[in-house]
């Protein structure tokens, strides 16, 4: 398990790699548009926020449990979902299609999470919509054959393994702190909170997982596994290890190869 500063290290460190050449020019037909546009736009816009209610939360969470260096390793999180959206924002434009300033989903989680100072529920969230996200770029890699528009998924795909560690491992230190009441009640809450918000993502962008092959029978075996692998482990406080950066990165990149 990486401390608050070795993440730090790793986002420092991530925020150097270069993994999309944009000098490529897209190339994505008519047809694959029409497939993917809209939830293209509607996950470039959910991927812009400035993240300031969930670093007030890391803030006062941080300040409880005397690690200072989890603010910074969230904003840095928080920066690298930014440059995701960036990233697909400038693919929007470069294909004339316009940015969108409004959408149901994003709209909901934003009202979610303005009330909320809870870093577990933050957490939790988090979780999800990394898992969600996962299963989302690998479809919409597999719906084009634009090589610009893959290379810009691989990039998330790659990062969004990590964020789910990151997340996943803050998840068990929380859940471990829990009085045992409570954390009766967080085994019942989590794979509610999962599951609801994964058919809500599936609801939403059907029409972009079926053109990426994914059906809703492989979209929810996905995404078992990856509750499997999370907070299904956390609940039964079994421990994240890490054995090495070498078996993180195998890790994570067969975390892309079978979303």
């Amino acid at each position: 398990m990486k401390t608050s500063k070795q993440w730090i290290e790793h986002f420092d460190q991530n925020a150097l790699r270069q993994r999309v050449d944009w000098h490529l020019e897209p190339a994505v037909s008519v047809t694959e548009l029409s497939q993917i546009v809209h939830s293209l736009q509607a996950w470039q816009l959910g991927e812009t926020s400035d993240g300031a209610h969930l670093i007030h939360a890391a803030t006062l969470y941080a300040s409880q449990v005397n690690d200072p260096h989890y603010v910074q390793a969230v904003q840095l999180f928080i920066k690298e979902e930014q440059k995701h959206g960036n990233n697909l924002g400038r693919y929007l434009d470069a294909i004339n299609q316009p940015r969108i300033g409004k959408n149901w989903g994003d709209t909901l989680f934003r009202k979610i999470r303005y009330f909320n100072t809870s870093m577990e529920i933050w957490t939790l969230a988090v979780i999800t919509v990394e898992s969600a996200a996962q299963v989302f770029y690998q479809a919409l890699k597999n719906a084009t054959n634009c090589t610009l528009l893959q290379q810009i998924c691989t990039d998330i795909l790659i990062d969004e393994a990590y964020h789910i560690h990151f997340q996943a491992e803050r998840m068990a230190i929380i859940f471990d702190s829990k009085a045992a009441g409570t954390k009766i009640f967080s085994r019942f809450f989590y794979p509610l909170f999962f599951f609801a918000t994964s058919l809500l993502v599936w609801f939403a962008h059907q029409k972009l997982f079926k053109a990426g092959g994914t059906n809703f029978s492989r979209y929810w075996r996905s995404m078992q596994c990856k509750y499997k692998k999370t907070l299904h482990d956390v609940a039964l406080s079994k421990r994240l290890l890490v054995s090495s950066p070498q078996t993180i990165k195998y890790q994570n990149e067969m975390e892309v190869m079978i979303s």
